[in-house]
């Protein structure tokens, strides 16, 4: 399969190069960018040469039509939208990494403050998180956000199984810098976040309707959760900590049979009986899961950790693809985790 990514120069799409060059059934035929145009990647990031050695092209939708059998837009919000509008007039298979393709035109031009997509190429799209989405056959996918990701496999199961009070979810989340992009800023500059712990967009982080939107799916009864994301000193990962309160008669068993029933057959969600750390995930696709409860609070304490850069963007659209062509789930992917 031929396929072609938009957004190359950017985190997100260059570890889609690292993973795609893995995977069997793929090859990787334009790269498109806005800047150093006619430049080779590899000339641009060393560490690709003899992995990626195409030129980098202007975006031309008919040009990659022509030449690929899928595109991925690993860009910035606010340029799928727009840029995406022709694939999806030709049925031409498309895989969003941006959230421009994830909510309601209104809902995202609230949250995002960008111009939606046409709602028409909206309704086109399915939400791709990929342990609980139907994506046989589907042409348009709206990949997850890398907060939504880890947010949403520690909580489904729980809702699913009407295990904890709606009203008393928290989830306290954290991510390296890689989350913000290689855009610079005053709040990514070194000597602002090393030795350092920021809390921002307090209870307006766009990747909140997202969430809410997901989990209603679950129980309609669920209108909002208490939701905090931080800066963690680190280059990649991202560390969900979710609270929440048992409804009566629920039991640690019940707990943990929620979670063994909904990831039994997903080889990237582990169950870990000691709480996840960061280290145990980066490099790799999993989402590792663990959970304690506080018998005198009532209160269950659910930790999941992914690599935002993989199982939160890029290695999670290629596990998108596999579902959609029907290959093996795990094609492509090395499986161990960096660690170290």
């Amino acid at each position: 399969m031929k396929i072609s990514i938009v957004g190359i120069t950017g985190y997100s799409g260059l570890e889609l190069v690292k993973i795609l060059n893995n995977h069997k059934k793929i090859e990787i035929v334009s790269i498109h960018a806005t800047k150093e145009i006619g430049r080779r990647l590899s000339e641009l990031y060393p560490y690709l040469l003899g992995i990626c050695d195409l030129k980098i092209e202007n975006f031309d939708a008919q040009a990659i039509m022509n030449q690929s059998d899928l595109v991925f837009f690993a860009t910035p919000s606010g340029i799928a939208s727009q840029l995406a509008q022709p694939f999806v007039e030709a049925g031409f298979p498309v895989i969003d990494l941006s959230g421009d393709h994830r909510l309601p035109a209104a809902c995202y031009e609230k949250w995002y403050k960008k111009t939606p997509a046409a709602k028409s190429s909206l309704n086109k799209f399915t939400y791709g998180l990929a342990e609980f989405a139907d994506l046989t056959g589907k042409k348009f996918i709206a990949n997850p956000g890398c907060y939504a990701t880890a947010a949403e496999l520690a909580l489904i199961p729980l809702v699913k199984a009407q295990a904890i009070e709606l009203n008393s979810i928290i989830v306290d989340a954290k991510s390296g810098l890689t989350g913000a992009g290689k855009a610079l800023s005053d709040s990514s500059h070194f000597v602002n976040v090393h030795d350092n712990y920021v809390t921002y967009k307090l209870n307006h982080h766009q990747h909140i309707p997202e969430i809410v939107q997901e989990l209603k799916l679950f129980d309609d009864n669920l209108e909002y959760f208490q939701f905090s994301t931080s800066l963690l000193p680190v280059n990649r990962g991202i560390m969900a900590t979710v609270y929440a309160k048992l409804k009566t008669g629920v039991s640690e068993a019940d707990i943990a049979a929620a979670f063994e029933q909904a990831y039994a057959n997903k080889p990237f969600v582990r169950l870990q009986k000691e709480l996840p750390e960061l280290h145990n995930v980066i490099g790799s696709n999993f989402t590792d899961i663990g959970f304690a409860y506080n018998e005198k609070t009532n209160v269950l304490t659910v930790i999941s950790v992914i690599d935002n850069l993989i199982k939160g963007a890029a290695g999670q659209a290629v596990q998108n693809l596999n579902l959609m062509q029907g290959w093996a789930e795990t094609e492509g992917f090395p499986m161990a985790p960096n660690y170290l």
